[in-house]
């Protein structure tokens, strides 16, 4: 039996993109022969669907699309920004958007079962998906979606295609609809946590909250460090109250100072009250926000393996 390396792992590893392990047991199976492990590996793993399935898709695409007055704002992911920019992967994501406004799947397997043809892929939004791998030769995922459909007016705005925003609002005149268009372009540029200040989640509040004591802990460690008398307990509670109503504003929709404000003093609440539109909700989507971008370390994978194997 031939002694299987790290090195031979890494260089199947390389010109497969299989896992590991993966690598591991082909070789062994091939009794090292590296030609015929990889051999071994399309035969388990399948198609280039297959071997990317691995593979982080922090790159992509979101968009937006309407029908029977239905709105969509959908992610979908791929692994490098130059596939994002390809037209077979953009009409892709143009058809999940379309799909999703129109038939309102409950998750992304109902999209992913829901029919489409493209590029002489199909029957169905998996299909063509696995199809596309394979063409492009680059993994890609849809990753996230909303539909919108429950009777407000929609303003959407789409930077590029990495931020998509939907607003969501009272029907009026061309006035609340550039009202509420602006305020998605707000929304884009400054990204609130939610809506106002009661609507931030617990948690933020919580974790500033938490902050805002350690800082003021520490400052008034320093002030009677310094020889100046220390502060009551009172007033420490104020300030660090004062930091959290400050964080809220910052991060509340309706709080923030508008982008377009001709003075940089108005909120974006006193704009949409001057224009008489009202603003229920909105939602913002980052290309790949959340993920976390894969950074190649093969020795301490290798060696994490190996202690998880040692601690078996």
């Amino acid at each position: 039996m031939a002694a299987i390396t790290a090195g031979m792992v890494g260089e199947l590893r390389a010109k497969t993109d299989a896992p590991m392990m993966e690598c591991k047991k082909a070789l062994t199976e091939a009794d090292g022969d590296m030609a015929r492990a990889e051999e071994i590996l399309r035969v388990k793993l399948g198609n280039k669907a297959g071997k990317a399935a691995a593979r982080i898709t922090a790159e992509g695409v979101i968009t937006f699309a309407s029908a029977g007055g239905a709105g969509a704002l959908v992610e979908v992911n791929c692994e490098t920004d130059f596939v994002s920019k390809n037209d077979s992967f953009l009409a892709f994501v143009k058809s999940c958007a379309e799909l999703v406004a129109a038939n309102n799947p409950a998750d992304v397997a109902a999209l992913s079962a829901l029919p489409l043809a493209q590029d002489g892929f199909g029957p169905t939004v998996e299909d063509v998906r696995k199809g596309l791998i394979g063409k492009i030769g680059e993994n890609m995922a849809i990753r996230r979606f909303k539909r919108f459909a429950g009777g407000s007016a929609l303003a959407h705005y789409l930077h590029g295609t990495r931020i998509g925003v939907v607003v969501e609002y009272a029907a009026g005149g061309d006035a609340q609809a550039t009202a509420a268009k602006d305020v998605a372009m707000h929304v884009a540029a400054m990204k609130p946590a939610a809506l106002s200040s009661a609507d931030v989640p617990t948690e933020l509040v919580e974790k500033e909250r938490r902050i805002a004591a350690e800082k003021a802990a520490e400052d008034a460690a320093a002030a009677v460090a310094a020889g100046k008398p220390a502060q009551s307990p009172e007033i420490v509670a104020k300030r660090v109250e004062g930091s959290v109503q400050k964080f809220l504003k910052e991060v509340s929709l309706l709080d923030q100072v508008f982008v377009k404000a001709a003075d940089g003093k108005q909120t974006v609440g006193a704009h949409l009250k001057a224009t008489g539109t009202s603003v229920s909700g909105f939602t913002l989507y980052v290309v790949g926000e959340g993920i976390e971008k894969k950074v190649d370390d093969f020795a301490a994978e290798v060696a994490a393996q190996v202690a998880a194997a040692k601690g078996a």
